[in-house]
């Protein structure tokens, strides 16, 4: 159980970094001094929500349901 527990940590590190640098790329593409293309800008922002959905379902799991 607790290597479990390690593994989803180490998982949601390597998320949270993820995403953290994919909002750092989004931010430049979208600050307005490069022409951006579109597509691609889709594509980063659909992939950063996609990640975030992941943060939070194993931030879920790591959480324990102590309602009684």
């Amino acid at each position: 159980m607790l290597k479990d527990r390690d593994s989803l940590l180490g998982q949601l590190h390597e998320l949270r970094s993820e995403h953290r640098d994919l909002d750092t790329i989004i931010s430049r593409l979208t600050d307005g001094s490069v022409l951006t293309d579109q597509l691609q800008l889709q594509r980063l922002k659909k992939r950063k929500l996609l990640l975030r959905d992941r943060i939070t379902r194993l931030e879920s799991e790591l959480i324990p349901d102590d309602i009684a």
